[in-house]
């Protein structure tokens, strides 16, 4: 796999720190999650990792931190600013920095952060939806009239966050192939989001293309009615997404055909494949696709719909859409060279308790058991009983 062999260090975090180890877990690096004493952990993200439990606030901890430290190839830090640093972890340590030489100067030094490094916002806690907020995406997204809603925490926490981080670690490893040295990655999920949102925010700032009027009246923010999720007669949904004409009269002649024959709810009016590029009357457009929508349920117009350019998609429920693929999301995009992301995708083994690899990392690491048992009995490491035991067979 194109990154086996690579050996990755991440401190336990949330959301986006977790998405960056598995996106270089899943293609072949080796990655051991640093917990905290006595910890627990929900994090879902572990598929191909393994969890070491350390007391950083014990010298002997912090010491076997920096010898884990010192042998990896990345290092993944989800805290805030300064953490580490207090610690005696910081990147200077492992770099170096003024002529200073560094324990590790190959390593990749990825930190994730919330808000940029400069400027009022840097010392403040916050969450995906106060990132995507300072970011100016928020404010462009769909919602009501009153105000716009939010994707979850998928913008800021995972595209912006875990998936931007990712992409700089893979180019920093790129660039320490040509000159040998490592250097810090700085992801910040504020300006990660702004630029996974370029294509809007320029279009915004120069007041052109399809995201440049005020919210709620441009094409791909549910101004337009043949861009919008319409709710069927069952309660569920369906997507309808015709954007070219030629998609939207594919749509149109469908969706008419299908409705009940006696179906007139605007006194004779009803939509022509010409109604999409007649502005004043997409208010008339959208009533009626939604009380059309109202007369089937979902599978109906899905099946409708199928094998055909008319751009309308049911909206499937996550159990559903785990029927149609694999049911734990793979590793994308597929590499005709790569072979399958390690580990059983529906294994139903996401969580790895905290401390279930202590003593096989540490093993790897060069301690025998002795001297591993002589770290958990001061409380240096944790481990749980069922991995000590098999470390013993």
């Amino acid at each position: 796999m194109a990154l086996a062999g690579l050996k990755v260090v991440e401190f336990a975090g949330l959301a986006p720190g977790p998405f960056a180890g598995l996106i270089l877990a899943d293609n072949g690096a080796s990655v051991t999650r640093i917990d905290r004493p006595l910890s627990k952990s929900n994090d879902v993200l572990c598929r191909g990792k393994r969890s070491i439990v350390i007391d950083s606030k014990l010298p002997d901890g912090r010491k076997l931190l920096e010898e884990l430290i010192s042998s990896a190839d990345v290092l993944i830090d989800p805290f805030r600013p300064g953490v580490l640093e207090r610690l005696g972890l910081g990147p200077d340590v492992f770099l170096g920095k003024d002529g200073q030489r560094g324990l590790n100067e190959k390593l990749i030094y990825a930190r994730i952060v919330g808000f940029p490094r400069t400027g009022p916002h840097k010392d403040m806690a916050g969450h995906d939806i106060n990132y995507i907020a300072l970011s100016g995406v928020l404010a462009m997204l769909p919602g009501t009239s009153e105000k716009p809603t939010f994707p979850l925490n998928l913008l800021a926490d995972f595209a912006g966050g875990g998936m931007t981080c990712a992409v700089g670690i893979l180019l920093a490893l790129i660039e320490r192939g040509k000159t040998g040295r490592g250097q810090v990655v700085h992801a910040d999920m504020v300006s990660g989001t702004r630029y996974l949102a370029s294509f809007p925010l320029i279009q915004a700032y120069l007041g052109t293309g399809m995201l440049a009027g005020p919210r709620g009246t441009n094409l791909l923010d549910g101004g337009a009615p043949f861009y919008d999720v319409y709710t069927c007669q069952d309660g569920r949904w369906m997507s309808v997404g015709c954007i070219e004409p030629q998609f939207f009269k594919a749509f149109i002649n469908l969706f008419l055909a299908n409705l009940p024959k006696d179906f007139d709810p605007l006194d004779g009016w009803k939509p022509s494949p010409d109604t999409q590029s007649q502005i004043d009357k997409w208010p008339l457009l959208r009533k009626y696709l939604t009380k059309g929508f109202l007369t089937r349920p979902r599978d109906f117009w899905g099946q409708a719909f199928h094998g055909t350019d008319a751009c309308a998609i049911p909206v499937l429920t996550p159990v559903e859409a785990a029927e149609q693929a694999p049911g734990i999301p793979a590793f994308h995009p597929q590499l005709s060279n790569q072979a399958k992301a390690r580990g059983d995708l529906n294994s139903g083994s996401f969580i790895i308790e905290a401390g279930a690899h202590t003593y096989e990392v540490l093993e790897e690491f060069g301690m025998d058991i002795d001297d591993i048992q002589g770290l958990e009995k001061r409380g240096v490491v944790q481990s749980t009983r069922q991995a000590r035991l098999q470390s013993k067979m």
